[in-house]
């Protein structure tokens, strides 16, 4: 790989970056620094033509002044290299910290809020206009909760045929039949499709592991490989209940409001599209086990830690639902 790269200098050490759930990533360090190796793996987002626009895209936001990480330019000029038919990139190392909503004050979540608005804005001048949205056709529909019912037996069956059955199991049987009595509860507020929803170029994947700190300061907005046209206000909302989820599942509501509050402001969005958004976020997650899925139907344990919290999050939400949406509408 770095024989593509001669400004880069001879390779030292190679070690796996261990966070990240998709594509595989390595600090390579050489003779003349330290570098992000970027392995594109998933197949949704690695062909060579996607990663193109990711790299264009944050080349031309570095220009206006939001902190990316661009990749580096190889001797012939290009940014992606293919090696045995896989796609990789070199990025300069960045050396900073992720910091979750619990390590923030209320001022830096405010930042943040305006950070992500002025993400949003600055891809709306260097993408051009936006046009269809990214993914399947009807991507803009909301789940349909007959079909989640479906699921919902689905992963109980899982649950109980397990031989042997530990802690995570009682709880993802608990929170699946908790689940399933909130949409009977709930199926009416099925949010409607959009007739004209409030799309725009968005990062798709902003949360605490893609956004690098110094100190208190954000050095760095990486893994741009979800980049696409989508309802921005929705990754606004989907962003803060990543970062701002405690441990029981609630979410920090005042400073949830500091950062809508910027980003509104940065965004220039009105409260009507933040509040159809918390709807519509919060109908997703209703309907949503993708950890579940990820163990019991693709035998993948990595993101079990996450489902305490996230599974919590959905009923708290929809207790305190007209509460979490005066958080982000002011």
């Amino acid at each position: 790989m770095l024989r593509h790269y001669p400004d880069a200098g001879e390779p030292l050490v190679c070690r796996p970056v261990t966070q990240g759930l998709l594509n595989h990533g390595y600090r390579v360090s050489t003779t003349r620094g330290s570098y992000f190796l970027k392995h594109h793996l998933d197949a949704s987002t690695g062909d060579r033509a996607t990663i193109v626009r990711q790299h264009r895209a944050t080349q031309r936001l570095q220009s206006l002044g939001v902190p990316v990480a661009p990749p580096l330019q190889d001797a012939e000029g290009d940014t992606v290299t293919e090696i045995g038919g896989r796609c990789y990139a070199l990025h300069p190392w960045i050396d900073g910290l992720h910091r979750a909503g619990a390590q923030l004050t209320t001022s830096e979540s405010r930042r943040l809020g305006a950070l992500l608005g002025t993400v949003h804005t600055g891809l709306e001048q260097v993408m051009g206009p936006a046009t269809e949205p990214s993914g399947p056709p009807g991507g803009y529909l909301s789940p349909d909760p007959v079909d989640t019912f479906a699921l919902i037996d689905e992963l109980l069956t899982a649950t109980r045929e397990r031989c042997t059955r530990d802690s995570f199991d009682e709880l993802a049987e608990h929170r699946l039949r908790e689940r399933r009595a909130l949409l009977e509860r709930h199926a009416d507020r099925r949010p409607p499709t959009p007739g004209v929803p409030a799309t725009g170029w968005v990062h798709g994947d902003f949360h605490p592991l893609n956004v690098l700190y110094r100190g208190t300061e954000p050095v760095a907005i990486v893994d741009w490989d979800r980049l696409g046209v989508q309802p921005r206000a929705e990754e606004a909302v989907r962003a803060a209940a990543i970062f701002f989820v405690q441990p029981a599942g609630e979410l920090d509501l005042p400073k949830v409001r500091a950062y809508a509050e910027a980003y509104r402001r940065a965004a220039g969005a009105g409260t009507a599209e933040l509040a159809a958004a918390v709807h519509r976020v919060w109908w997703e997650r209703l309907n949503d086990f993708w950890i579940l899925r990820w163990r019991y139907c693709l035998h993948d344990r990595r993101a079990d830690p996450q489902f305490p919290a996230v599974s919590a999050l959905a009923v708290w939400w929809t207790r305190e639902y007209e509460a979490v949406r005066q958080a982000f509408t002011g």
